[in-house]
């Protein structure tokens, strides 16, 4: 039985990292596009897929050049809505709310933000939408962590244990016939 491989790879680092960069795009550094073209580099993939936000578009279209493959943008991909967050560091975010976010990010949203739920839902469609062909998805920790909540059923506080620096690898066998919460994930950073 074979599987669908499936690479998710965090965009490299922003001019300006650190921040809740959910909507607010932000243009990458050249050192973080490297990263990531290096990251894909020797990948078994015949597609390669990306979130439009600038970060991760770069990046993914930096990858799709070295590896002579068209890329797709798929707006399903994008970060987290952060809402009134949007661009903030954690530290200009009240404590309590930013506690009860990360706790719980279905049940406390960003204040005029996107549910967590709607994350994973989103992020689950583009998914069942990749078919079988070996896919690479430049994206972001959030979007993959999604992904990671779709196909594992991890919760959040496995997710937020998991470290995706800018420019972290998954890899990933989605098996055919097993519900998306039995899927296996590797992570190289």
């Amino acid at each position: 039985m074979n599987g669908l491989r499936l690479y998710l790879l965090r965009h490299g680092a922003p001019e300006t990292p650190g921040l809740l960069m959910g909507r607010t795009d932000g243009m990458p550094m050249a050192a973080g596009i490297a990263a990531c073209v290096e990251q894909a580099i020797g990948l078994d993939v015949q597609a390669v897929v990306t979130s439009g936000l600038t970060r991760a578009a770069r990046a993914g279209v930096a990858i799709g050049s070295a590896l002579g493959l068209p890329v797709t943008i798929d707006a399903r991909w994008r970060e987290l809505d952060f809402g009134a967050w949007d661009g903030l560091a954690s530290a200009q975010v009240e404590r309590e709310a930013l506690a009860r976010f990360w706790e719980d990010p279905d049940a406390n949203p960003p204040p005029g933000g996107e549910c967590w739920s709607a994350l994973v839902v989103r992020v689950a469609e583009a998914i069942a939408d990749l078919g079988d062909t070996p896919t690479l998805v430049v994206t972001h920790g959030g979007a993959m962590r999604a992904a990671l909540a779709h196909l594992c059923g991890f919760g959040p506080a496995q997710l937020w244990a998991i470290d995706l620096p800018y420019g972290a690898l998954l890899s990933l066998n989605l098996w055919p016939g097993v519900p998306p919460s039995g899927q296996i994930a590797g992570l190289r950073a």
